[in-house]
């Protein structure tokens, strides 16, 4: 699990803080936690002598139901109190406040980065986030928390 954590978990949500997660990169990265978790663990015997491999119910008890979705959930909220506290002369600030000039295409849009995880405070039940993100002690425990809330798991 340490290995799983330190190498192989960072490695696949590389850039993972700009990321909009749509329902499919959701269930790729799920599939893909439980294929590497279903390795690690190997199968489990039963009672009487067969083997079987563990359920996603086992594996999910097992990483204490902090699947890799929740982990890029709380790297994005990381980032963005991190932007929130940079100064505004700051590139990657300047970019966040940026407002585009076009306008958009038509039909439904696209689900923007700041929608995505405005989305997801409000489903931790969190207000007055911008106020929270400067004070950085409240911020980290807040993005703590959200490794293991279960309103984040979709």
């Amino acid at each position: 699990m340490k290995l799983y954590k330190a190498l192989i978990r960072p490695v696949a949500v590389y850039g993972s803080e700009c990321w909009v997660l749509t329902e499919n990169i959701k269930q790729k990265l799920l599939v893909f936690e439980r294929k590497i978790l279903k390795r690690i663990f190997g199968p489990t015997q039963k009672a009487n002598g067969e083997w079987r491999l563990k359920t996603n119910e086992e594996l999910e008890k097992t990483i204490n139901n902090e699947n890799i979705v929740r982990y890029t959930k709380y790297k994005r909220l990381s980032w963005l109190g991190h932007v929130e506290r940079m100064t505004n002369e700051r590139v990657a600030k300047t970019i966040h406040k940026w407002k585009p000039y076009a306008t958009r295409l038509k039909g439904r849009p696209r689900v923007r980065w700041v929608d995505d995880v405005r989305n997801d405070l409000r489903k931790m039940g969190m207000t007055n986030w911008k106020q929270r993100t400067q004070e950085r002690k409240q911020w980290k425990e807040i993005i703590e928390q959200a490794k293991t809330h279960k309103e984040l798991y979709s």
